[in-house]
């Protein structure tokens, strides 16, 4: 039989994979930020704005948010080369891949069963980066490839020879296509001009309904002459108010598809049409009823009203060309100049009207001028953003400062009603666990305190976070019988023994220590470790950009190494130090 493998692209270094560090999160207080009040009870305030590396900011992420992020919209690079000495063919492409690959990897572990990833690409990767998202999402997941429109044919674009590119695309992907639920969504278009005519006297019985234009209604309901009426500047506006008006009046007839439809609608067509001048009335148990004259069908403009942004207008059911969302003004979104990068409020809107509901987490790892969180944060999402650049704090701080006080009311502002509340976080990646000694030796990071150190062991060895205020050696868990302890002191037989006996028969007991004396199985409840022998070779350290900077980014690594599961709750609780009487003031080897 053949050996049949798996479709997948290939590219100069895909085997090479990053050993990611699982680094603690570090609140600054100066940073984060609140409403000064409450506005509603539905504020939130535990969104997370994390300053740092994407990669490694997501690896951090991974199991307090592993299966839980119900929708990603990601803006990456598109990898435009603009300057053409560090565009290499092949190297270049194969580089950008391999840095996208690594991304969507950790993203498809945060994402949610019923979860939906967005990956905005304009179209010189768009057929490589497809077959990527097939591999690590899985083809059937695959939803649509959306065309956005940003753009039109004017200015200097409009000059070049052959198609002007006014478009990007955004990528939809689900975590499994069988448990995923979608939003049904709606767009506003203009009044369909094909609902020529208005039903006098709906509430007379349907035989003796008649027809009328709909400018000469409007113009009785005006009481002014037809001419009069269409000289005037606003006729066309008058004209539509009037149909969104008496939109359970408005009618068109359509000819039915005669093989499309049922016995019964077959029938009341031929009688129609053998009495063109009837109107005949077909009644449905559970459906709407439905009317025929001259064998047409009667259509209601009222079926096409759909409530959009608060109101009902004139709608149409979502399509793949996303040509609607206008990036009029858009400089002036959120109060922050990000030229070529900002994309319209709308579009994240709409991005969350698909996939999401209010209180569910939904995440952008390149937040450029944070569109997505102040988005999020309106709409009553629960967010996280992740971004290493600057403009971290001369933009996304400022801006979600402006929605939180209730100042930005641009965007999607009017649209939700937003009048501000909640707050954020503002989280730094931690410096790397382990440092080199001036003998090149891997030591403990000596920024690290006694707090630090217990959460990045307990990340490195996949516990839980989770100190105790009572037990001293109850650092975090894995179980809720098996708990880590952390100390930089060297530990006495007799010390091993006291602890040994408090945890007792029913738990066990992972100890890191500097050192100890005793031998290493004597406690059957106890496992010992060195530090930090024990993290050595779990990952690279010293590591703290993988951004996708491409043209300076170092060679990635040759060596695969197994990724260690992280733990992470977001919070940094405050050790008693009184109860951590084994933790030395200074942490050392």
């Amino acid at each position: 039989m053949p050996n049949h493998t798996k479709l997948e692209l290939t590219w100069i270094g895909k085997e090479n994979r990053p050993r990611l560090e699982p680094r603690i999160l570090l609140e600054d207080p100066e940073l984060s930020y609140h409403a000064r009040h409450r506005v509603s009870d539905s504020d939130i305030f535990d969104n997370r704005l994390i300053f740092g590396d994407n990669l490694l900011a997501l690896k951090a992420l991974e199991q307090e948010f592993a299966g839980k992020i119900k929708c990603i919209y990601i803006d990456p690079p598109f990898n435009i080369p603009d300057v053409s000495e560090y565009y290499e063919d092949g190297v270049e492409h194969s580089t950008w891949l391999s840095l996208i690959r690594d991304r969507l990897e950790l993203l498809s572990r945060l994402l949610h069963q019923e979860g939906t990833i967005f990956v905005h690409i304009d179209d010189v990767e768009l057929g490589y980066l497809i077959v990527l998202l097939d591999e690590v999402f899985g083809r059937d997941n695959r939803v649509s490839v959306i065309t956005f429109k940003q753009g039109s044919a004017t200015g200097h674009k409009a000059i070049n020879p052959g198609c002007v590119s006014t478009s990007n695309f955004v990528l939809m992907y689900v975590r499994d296509k069988s448990k995923w639920k979608c939003n049904r969504v709606y767009t506003a278009r203009e009044r369909d001009k094909r609902y020529t005519k208005i039903i006098e006297n709906k509430e007379d019985p349907y035989q003796q309904w008649r027809f009328v234009p709909l400018t000469q209604a409007l113009a009785r309901e005006g009481r002014i002459d037809v001419k009069t009426l269409r000289k005037k500047a606003e006729f066309e506006s008058l004209l539509s108010d009037f149909v969104l008006q008496n939109a359970d009046r408005v009618i068109r007839t359509a000819r039915p598809n005669y093989d499309g439809v049922g016995a019964q609608v077959r029938a009341m067509i031929d009688r129609s049409v053998a009495k063109p001048s009837r109107i005949f009335l077909l009644e449905r148990d559970g459906h709407s009823n439905m009317y025929f004259i001259g064998g047409e069908r009667i259509l209601f403009y009222s079926d096409k009203l759909k409530m959009i942004d608060g109101k009902y207008v004139s709608g149409e059911p979502l399509t793949t060309i996303w040509d609607d969302i206008l990036s009029n003004n858009l400089h002036k979104e959120g109060g922050v100049h990000f030229p070529k990068g900002k994309k319209p409020e709308g579009l994240i809107k709409r991005v969350f009207d698909l996939s999401t509901e209010p209180g569910d987490w939904v995440l952008d790892s390149f937040a450029g001028s944070g569109t997505t969180g102040a988005v999020a944060h309106k709409m009553g999402r629960r967010w996280i953003m992740v971004e290493l650049g600057e403009h971290c704090h001369t933009h996304i701080i400022p801006r979600l400062r402006k929605v939180i006080d209730g100042e930005d009311q641009g965007g999607i502002s009017k649209a939700v009603d937003w009048k501000g509340g909640g707050g954020f976080r503002y989280y730094r990646l931690a410096p790397s666990l382990l440092q080199k000694d001036k003998w090149g030796n891997l030591i403990i990071n000596k920024e690290y305190n006694a707090e630090m150190l217990a959460e990045a062991m307990c990340k490195h060895l996949n516990f839980e976070f989770d100190p105790s205020d009572a037990v001293y050696w109850q650092h975090g868990r894995s179980t809720e019988s098996d708990f880590i302890y952390i100390t930089t002191q060297t530990l006495s037989r007799n010390q091993l023994a006291q602890i040994s006996e408090e945890v007792g028969e029913q738990r066990t007991l992972l100890i890191c220590c500097t050192a100890f004396r005793a031998n290493q199985d004597e406690f059957h409840n106890l496992t010992i470790k060195k530090i930090p022998k024990a993290v050595l070779n779990k990952c690279e350290y010293g590591r703290d950009d993988y951004s996708l900077q491409i043209s300076v980014l170092p060679p990635a690594p040759s060596e695969v190494g197994k990724e260690v599961q992280s733990s992470n709750d977001g919070k940094r609780t405050k050790l008693d130090t009184g109860t951590m009487n084994l933790f030395d003031d200074e942490v050392g080897v």
